[in-house]
């Protein structure tokens, strides 16, 4: 059976993500890596309020994935999404032999599940790269829209 689930980053997923984050196919869309591991060293303290997640394929690790209240970010591309109730999401395949095989549909199936599984989300707003188009096409055959006015895309519960 080819199951998909996530789990928890552990510290022992550092070097793995190190690896990831210097894959071309990654390096592409997942600019300044370092900023990326600091988020993920930092998981216990400053960025507790991000949930870092393997995901595995059969029990074998073979990508990251994220989640966070908007509201806790500070980030500024939200557009004029109110950010109470509204999450976001990244994700990637870090394993070459998996890319275009749909687990990234899958990841984002399970990521989706998790957050509307919580009590104060409403929506998840996600802005891949125009030009990422797996990723654009996952989401969407995940139900996310594409918000014209705000750039990004939108799914709600």
């Amino acid at each position: 059976m080819n199951s998909i689930k996530l789990r928890l980053c552990s510290d022992d997923d550092i070097h793995l993500m190190e690896c990831w984050l210097q894959k071309e196919h990654v390096k592409k869309w997942y600019e300044n890596p370092e900023d990326w591991l600091i988020e993920i060293k930092g998981r216990q303290a400053e960025f507790k309020f991000i949930k870092h997640f393997i995901a595995l394929h059969n029990d074998v690790p073979i990508g990251f994935c994220q989640y966070y209240k908007c509201a806790d970010a500070n980030e500024d591309w939200y557009g004029n999404i109110p950010l109470s109730w509204t999450y976001s999401i990244d994700y990637l395949i870090g394993e070459e032999m998996w890319l275009g095989k749909g687990l990234g549909k899958r990841i984002i199936n399970l990521l989706v599940k998790e957050i509307f599984s919580l009590i104060d989300s409403e929506r998840i707003i996600v802005q891949p790269e125009d030009d990422n188009k797996a990723s654009c096409n996952s989401l969407l055959s995940n139900g996310f829209i594409f918000d014209d006015e705000n750039g990004f895309y939108l799914k709600s519960k």
